[in-house]
């Protein structure tokens, strides 16, 4: 493939020192109050703006809106503390080391551990207050891995901002603040939004102070490859809005000021706008939301498919008869999925969901990702040319309809794990630790790490028990650095674990 081809998709948080972005992930990047509108009421700081004066083919006027919704779009800075890696190896075969310790600068040439340090990282995206008491929704990717977030709003207060929950496969995260009477703005409904539709986003790129920008709607669902996560959910809401770093996290809203998406991504030659911008659509927004407020994960739902990619080669849509507008091609279905005991076969063509038309993956995963484990929906489908409907219940990633616990990252770790005993500990002459009896299939199995190692401290934070390591890994996001000894062994060793990894495979 020609360089100049190369369409660099981003994500759009911002360096505080750089202006440009290299890729994506390099920068740091109660129940919603908004429920007050079920009983047609809302608080006199909402943010929102519901005249609907600005009708098709009249003239429209931006101000209102963008008055009425910035009060409610903060700025989030992060810091990333300063991390060393090493190569891990448990010896230190120095003859110096005696005299020098971990920094031997001889150890290098006796096979001792080579060490690198990543400077402190400092980054800056959005967010959109959602809730008069200080909860806040932004992407994943703007808060993943931060030591310390920082929240400002218009009116040039800061607030520390903690980490509620976040979800990878949908780039979401809810952050909080310790705040009351709050201006927040009011979820709309992306299923409304359609092409050519004026929109603005909202947020504080390239580190400038809150601004907007306007643009239209150019595509729906659209699938960019861009999330991470082990099932990754992608149906964005496309427009030509000006949206560059920084802008991650902010809104996208209509002319009535509604939050209608979160701005994650833009398509550029550059790195910095030249093109397009993609947001997640609020109606996913909010059941995402809603879930990691509530369950502190998602209540992923699962029809039990496999459909191949929409970007197949004409010859290989050729080959298993699938036509564009046919809907989604089934091919295949899980044996213990809800798709399957309702009589859903592979090479059908799934064309509705409650009576709403898909014929791609991203408009499908769209509408599915609106429902929990345990929910009823609707299938049409078609096979050899006649349309069915069916009526099914929807189960979660193991093949039930439970609602799914948060797991704990010690569960996540799923490593035989113990409080070092005491005989070591003044062996060794530490206070404490927890000792690796046996790696597993967890997360450790990506480090390095041997077993036998005893965890000292997790990114600076002493370890001595069990309880120790729970408390500190429960709080921590992204990458974190483990440090201990090797019993019989001199000096400190230190292993870079990412909490956001995961062994599962992919289903639909």
């Amino acid at each position: 493939m020609k360089l100049k081809n190369i369409l660099l998709v981003v994500a759009i948080s911002a360096s505080t020192a750089l202006l440009s972005v290299w890729g994506y992930g390099t920068w740091m990047n109660s129940q919603n109050a908004l429920s007050m509108q079920q009983d047609g009421k809302l608080p006199v700081n909402y943010a929102g703006f519901f005249e609907k004066g600005n009708s098709a083919g009249g003239p429209v006027d931006f101000t209102a809106a963008s008055t009425a919704a910035t009060p409610a779009v903060v700025h989030i800075k992060t810091r990333t503390k300063e991390k060393k890696l090493s190569n891990n190896l448990p010896r230190n075969n120095s003859p110096f080391s005696d005299l020098f310790g971990d920094d031997d600068p001889f150890s290098n040439f006796f096979g001792g551990p080579r060490s690198n340090v990543i400077p402190e990282q400092r980054a800056s995206g959005s967010g959109v207050l959602i809730s008069n008491d200080g909860y806040i929704v932004t992407n994943n990717h703007v808060v993943e891995g931060a030591d310390e977030i920082a929240v400002t709003t218009t009116t040039r207060k800061t607030y520390k901002g903690t980490v509620v929950a976040t979800d990878p496969n949908s780039d979401l995260a809810v952050i909080k603040i310790e705040g009351t009477n709050l201006p927040f703005l009011a979820y709309g409904n992306s299923d409304d939004v359609k092409l050519g539709q004026w929109v603005l986003a909202v947020g504080y790129p390239l580190n400038l102070d809150v601004t907007v920008t306007a643009g239209i709607v150019s595509a729906k669902a659209r699938s960019i490859g861009i999330n991470k996560g082990d099932r990754p959910i992608e149906s964005f809401i496309q427009t030509d809005a000006a949206v560059n770093p920084g802008n991650s996290g902010g809104a996208l809203i209509n002319t009535s000021g509604e939050l209608i998406g979160i701005n994650s991504a833009i398509a550029s030659p550059t790195g910095s706008y030249a093109g397009y911008s993609y947001a997640i659509p609020v109606n996913i927004v909010k059941k995402i939301v809603s879930d990691l407020m509530k369950f502190g994960t998602v209540q992923r739902a699962y029809i039990g498919i496999s459909y191949p990619p929409d970007n197949l080669p004409e010859e290989k849509k050729k080959e298993l008869g699938i036509k564009d507008g046919a809907g989604v091609f089934i091919n295949g279905v899980a044996d213990d999925g809800a798709a399957k005991q309702s009589g859903i076969e592979k090479g059908d063509f799934i064309t509705k969901i409650n009576g709403v038309e898909v014929n791609s993956g991203p408009e499908l995963q769209e509408q599915v990702a609106r429902y929990k484990p345990g929910d009823k929906v609707t299938v049409t489908y078609v096979r050899n040319g006649k349309e069915s409907n069916v009526s099914l219940s929807l189960k979660n990633k193991s093949g039930n309809y439970e609602a799914v616990k948060q797991e704990s990252v010690l569960d996540k770790l799923k490593a035989d794990l113990e409080t070092v005993d005491k005989a070591t500990a003044k062996k060794n002459e530490i206070t404490g630790g927890v000792l690796v009896k046996s790696i597993g299939k967890g997360l450790l199995k990506n480090t390095r790490m041997q077993e036998g190692f005893v965890i000292t401290s997790v990114d600076g934070q002493e370890v001595n028990n069990l309880d120790d390591l729970k408390a500190i890994l429960s709080n921590a996001q992204g990458t974190v650095r483990l440090e201990g000894i090797y019993p019989g062994y001199e000096g400190t060793y230190g292993y870079p674990l990412n909490l956001s990894d995961s062994g599962d495979s992919n289903d639909k």
